[in-house]
């Protein structure tokens, strides 16, 4: 299927409360060479954000939820919501640095494996280096995630897969996403265009990122690793998990987090489906290994699910 390139791509934002650094993200979005929907869910902000974008940005579609959702949730909304071929997702404290962006990492979609991209970005406030950038320009290089404020996905892939699994609530989304993409046969790809610049806000809570990022680490392990590996796995996760915490002095969260994960393994014993073995090693090759070209792996690759009927660029 041909698109029109209105049809091609929304930019998806979800905010709560950060309407100065909102603003930017907009902007930067409205922006693009090419043109672009814009698509921003307010997860219950109180801080005069659907306001402000009404009164600033009348271009942009807004949708509000009275209650907080929480992201997750809401990036599942926004998948349903929008109706363009791709879904780019960056953070509302993350802009596009470059107006080139969105219309280079489409470019990056030609591969019929290639079913998600995680876009370079670089967070200023920290190291400064890029990250998730091929590390070639030629070739297809295959990663085994991306993070969720710099990358973008087929619409109508993330639907048939069913999107993220909204019981993680917040954190880990992605790589549960990724893992069952491969087991459909698709890859993500690392980008090549220009990077996405992420401001990480003061405003992020740690002590939900911490609590959260350990509990789905092993809600991880009981969702998708196959059973002979799993027993190995969910020790590997529940030590590293506590061992970091000591590392970065916030034990205490993230052993209630790895506690909860426990909890909630048995609330979903029946929700089980791991993927095979072929996918589970390769994933974890490419997590602990890094990334590789297609070619090094395209006969380790399972066949196209039934979602192979998903119109490509």
């Amino acid at each position: 299927m041909t698109y029109s390139t209105q049809d091609l791509a929304t930019v998806v934002i979800t905010t709560k409360n950060r309407k100065d650094e909102l603003r930017t993200a907009i902007r930067s979005a409205l922006s693009q060479t090419l043109p672009v929907k814009v698509l921003l869910i307010d997860d219950g902000s109180t801080d005069g954000t659907t306001e402000m974008v009404r009164a600033e940005f009348p271009q942009v579609r807004l949708e509000r939820s009275a209650e907080s959702l929480g992201y997750i949730a809401q990036r599942n909304r926004a998948a349903r919501l929008a109706t363009t071929a791709f879904v780019f997702s960056i953070d509302d404290d993350a802009e596009f640095a470059s107006s080139h962006t969105i219309e280079q990492t489409l470019a990056d979609f030609q591969h019929p494996r290639v079913g998600a991209v995680a876009i370079p970005y670089i967070e200023p406030g920290k190291a400064n280096m890029v990250l998730q950038r091929a590390p070639a320009r030629e070739g297809t290089w295959v990663t085994d995630s991306y993070v969720g404020t710099a990358h973008a996905v087929r619409r109508e892939l993330f639907l048939k897969l069913s999107g993220y699994r909204a019981s993680l609530v917040h954190q880990g989304e992605e790589g549960d996403f990724c893992v069952r993409l491969l087991q459909a046969g698709w890859l993500v790809r690392l980008g090549r265009g220009n990077p996405i610049h992420h401001h990480e806000s003061p405003r992020r809570d740690s002590s939900r990122m911490d609590f959260y990022g350990r509990r789905n680490d092993v809600l991880f392990a009981w969702h998708n690793v196959p059973t002979s590996y799993f027993p190995i796995h969910l020790l590997g996760t529940t030590l590293n998990g506590l061992l970091f915490g000591v590392r970065c002095g916030r034990f205490a969260r993230m052993a209630r987090g790895i506690a909860a994960g426990y909890v909630e393994c048995w609330r979903a014993r029946r929700e089980r489906q791991p993927v095979s073995v072929s996918t589970y090693r390769l994933h974890r090759h490419l997590k602990k290994c890094g990334p590789m070209r297609l070619e090094d792996i395209e006969a380790q690759l399972p066949p196209l699910s039934s979602a192979h009927a998903i119109s490509r660029l």
